[in-house]
């Protein structure tokens, strides 16, 4: 019996190893393109500054469309079989890339679709972690497995400008289909249990409750304004450098950005399985706070001093990449924890839809705002930040609290 035991454990260590690894090459792959988009917009399409967050960001609304049903999906079917299906198309949209350069229409169509594969991907991927942790270790499973995200944030922008400046399009492209495709070769070997067999009765009543968890909308909505200056981060922080004077490798700032999100998620995960679940977000939100308004002092500071606007420059990379790594493990087993066992992977998709509004919105605000001035889409983003702390520390947490299930 101890010997079965032993092989079992040992059976979910692997394949949270191997979840991992894919995840990682998941997101080195979708990191490699998410500083050189917008400058491949502006030089291959010439898009209009302005619309090119109108652009990049139809790829966070098909993930937000997608979200709710593949959350469904993953509760109804296998998991295993709808995260290598999901890997399949999301591989295959990085091929399609390489061959639409003369049609902006054929780009955002398969930007789109894209997102689809993304957040099928993501929801299923996510669910199959907490699957094969055990429960008194979920925060630490969940913060290990983020930090593979966030060493594909160190390597992955750095990589790809360097490709970019080094080779051109072609060649970054050929790079993100080569790291997806060595990620569904991992993912095949990931072997689950029952839990992640499908749980919900194909006879249980559709209804919105079923694709969205309605307990978790408060926290959900406090995430959603969180995201929206990371966002802003993610996708015009490399013009928001080249405007003000900034000549050092934008990807050095994310790999800062990157250190402090896995630094922070060596500590926060495991104060999340002691029961500071509420308090751990309170604690990122502040951090993130001063990571957030050193951004949107950055152009002031560069009128004066260069050197001082340096250091603020990869300071906030410091203080954003640790307050939102310590956030990102409590607030996905917030969501968990207002859910039955049943719905875990409801839960799940709509921790990550909060997640990807929030982003949508600082993708199109930073363009359309950073058209005039990168300064003040970052000072929205600061605000928002404020907003959210007070949201989430005098009504999010209060109801978390008030209707958690563990």
């Amino acid at each position: 019996m101890d010997g079965d035991v032993c092989k079992k454990e040992r059976l979910f260590t692997l394949s949270y190893i191997l979840l991992c690894v894919a995840s990682f090459l998941t997101s080195f792959s979708f990191f490699l393109l998410v500083p050189t988009l917008p400058f491949y917009l502006t030089e291959v399409f010439d898009v209009e500054p302005h619309l090119v967050g109108v652009v990049l960001s139809c790829y966070v609304v098909a993930v937000l469309c997608v979200r709710p049903f593949a959350g469904f999906v993953a509760d109804l079917f296998p998991r295993k079989r709808v995260y290598i299906a999901s890997y399949i198309m999301f591989a295959l949209a990085f091929i399609g890339y390489l061959g639409i350069k003369s049609s902006l229409a054929i780009f955002v169509v398969l930007r789109v679709f894209h997102g689809f594969a993304f957040g099928s991907l993501t929801t299923a991927a996510n669910t199959l972690v907490i699957d094969v942790m055990p429960s008194s270790r979920r925060g630490e499973g969940l913060g290990y497995y983020g930090v593979m995200n966030n060493l594909a944030m160190a390597f992955g922008p750095m990589a790809g400008l360097f490709v970019v400046s080094s080779s051109g399009y072609t060649s970054l492209f050929v790079m993100a289909v080569v790291s997806a495709l060595s990620g569904l070769l991992f993912a095949q070997f990931v072997k689950t249990s029952n839990r992640a067999m499908g749980s919900v009765a194909t006879t249980s009543v559709l209804s919105t409750d079923r694709f969205f968890l309605s307990a978790g909308i408060p926290a959900c909505v406090a995430l959603m304004l969180l995201a929206v200056p990371y966002g802003m981060t993610t996708s015009y922080m490399a013009m928001y450098a080249n405007n003000i004077g900034l000549t050092t490798d934008t990807g050095l700032f994310f790999t800062i950005m990157a250190f402090g999100l896995i630094v922070s998620r060596l500590f926060s995960g495991k104060r999340v399985d002691k029961g500071y679940i509420t308090s751990t977000i309170r604690n990122g939100m502040f951090i993130a706070f001063w990571g957030v308004l050193g951004e949107a002092l950055l152009s002031f500071f560069a009128d004066y001093d260069i050197t001082v606007t340096y250091v603020i420059y990869f300071v906030s990379a410091l203080f954003i990449g640790y307050g939102f790594g310590t956030m990102f493990p409590a607030f996905n087993t917030l969501f968990v924890n207002l859910a039955p066992n049943s719905r875990r992977a409801t839960a799940t998709a709509t921790y990550l839809t909060g997640w990807d509004v929030g982003i949508g919105m600082g993708m199109l605000l930073g363009g359309a705002l950073g058209n005039g001035s990168f300064a003040l889409s970052f000072t929205m983003g600061t605000l928002l930040v404020v907003l959210s702390t007070l949201f989430f520390i005098f009504y999010a947490a209060p109801h978390f609290n008030k209707n958690r299930l563990r």
